[in-house]
């Protein structure tokens, strides 16, 4: 599964309502349908792209078809976030770090300098 295809389920509010429901258990497709003023196939559409992403699971018995939350792609894309928080939060400190540096360097000439023309 790809970060990217998880990004993207996750883009979409009806898909994020239907994994916020699909994570108190196992639903038929018509169950997890039925809340929502779209067609069953716009619905359907939604599920192919969360399968897609490998955030849902799907079994067939019979006629009706079974979905599930598949957590693993949503862990993925938290350990990311972390990573790049982490890395982005570093660099930040850094720069900042770097820009007060600067400015008490600055500050320093230029009481230097004022302390030279008043002389």
């Amino acid at each position: 599964m790809d970060l990217d295809d998880t990004l993207i389920a996750l883009a979409d509010e009806t898909r994020r309502s239907i994994l916020q429901r699909l994570s108190g258990g196992e639903a038929r497709v018509t169950e997890i349908a039925a809340p929502y003023p779209i067609s069953l196939n716009s619905v359907s559409k939604h599920i192919r792209i969360l399968e897609r992403a490998g955030l849902v699971r799907r079994h067939v018995s019979g006629r009706d078809h079974f979905l599930s939350l598949d957590p693993k792609p949503l862990n993925d894309a938290a350990e990311w976030l972390v990573k790049s928080r982490d890395f982005w939060s570093a660099r930040l400190d850094a720069l900042e770090a770097a820009l007060r540096a600067d400015d008490a360097i600055a500050v320093a000439k230029k009481s230097s300098s004022s302390k030279r023309t008043r002389k």
